[in-house]
């Protein structure tokens, strides 16, 4: 047997899966967008109508700028956190201690986490607002109510991300920073110019996934804030939810899907490709060097 067929072979299993559960509902999501249908009874054909409505549905629009300036928060906030721990945690003592904690609210599922952040975080029966009489805002005031839920976002995510940026400060060689050094790079110098460009392609990847997450977001929001106040927390995952299990309307419901689809990937290759062409610039640059 040809190396070639052995991996087609053993990459079988996992295509049927991808086809059995990706490919196959995706269709069907196609397909039942060109429905009206409210989920009982027979559904009526509409052809592209729902795909058209897409197009002046002022709630989905103000939605996705909701779920814009979640990501605006989040990711940048995610990343630096990220970073920054990871480099100051470096090769202490305290470095194992520290990726624990960080990562054990990763560990609990969203619905379980959330819960109990409202359970601490109510403003009237709230366990931290009992305890210092303070009464956050975040149930009427709309500012409030998206930082709680970056927040909370960020709490439960920042330990992955510093798990993969330490994981990739190990691979950076020490002999290449140590040349830097040795050349009267400082290091400030030595992270901006060696560490920084080489860590690129991890921070690539950690943009992408926190993308994809927040313009997915939904159960944090559904759970801490329920689209509130004045549906100023209601991103693209929850409008979706309102759309098909509120109202009803899965058909519209489903086209709902295929535009989160469509924004989804379309950012995150976009994200892929510049970070890509910085990274390869970057190392053009220090190969002229």
């Amino acid at each position: 047997m040809s190396t070639r067929l052995r991996a087609r072979l053993l990459a079988l299993p996992a295509a049927l899966a991808f086809a059995l559960f990706g490919a196959v509902p995706l269709l069907l999501v196609g397909r039942y967008a060109t429905w009206s249908w409210s989920g009982i009874g027979d559904p009526e054909p509409v052809g592209t109508a729902n795909l058209a409505r897409l197009i002046g549905d002022a709630d989905l629009w103000r939605s996705l700028g909701t779920t814009a300036a979640f990501a605006g928060l989040t990711i940048p906030t995610f990343l630096a956190l990220s970073l920054a721990i990871a480099v100051a945690i470096r090769g202490t003592r305290a470095e194992r201690a520290v990726k624990a904690l960080l990562f054990a609210p990763g560990l609990v599922t969203v619905g379980g986490s959330a819960i109990a952040w409202y359970l601490l975080y109510a403003p009237d029966f709230g366990v931290a607002s009992e305890l210092t009489g303070l009464r956050l805002p975040w149930t009427t005031e709309p500012w409030a109510a998206l930082a709680y839920v970056v927040a909370f976002t960020l709490w439960q995510q920042t330990g992955y991300g510093v798990l993969v940026v330490s994981a990739a400060l190990r691979g950076i060689p020490a002999d290449v920073q140590e040349a830097a050094r040795l050349d009267g790079a400082s290091e400030r110098a030595v992270f901006r110019f060696v560490t920084l460009p080489l860590l690129r392609p991890t921070l690539t990847f950690l943009t992408v996934v926190a993308t994809v997450l927040s313009l997915q977001a939904y159960t944090a929001v559904y759970l801490l804030t329920g689209g509130g106040p004045y549906g100023t927390t209601r991103v693209l995952g929850y409008y979706l939810y309102e759309v098909a299990f509120e109202r009803f309307e899965l058909g519209y419901g489903a086209a709902v899907t295929l535009f989160v689809l469509s924004v989804t990937l379309l950012i995150a290759v976009l994200q892929a490709r510049l970070l890509a062409d910085r990274t390869g610039a970057a190392g053009r640059r220090g190969v002229a060097a």
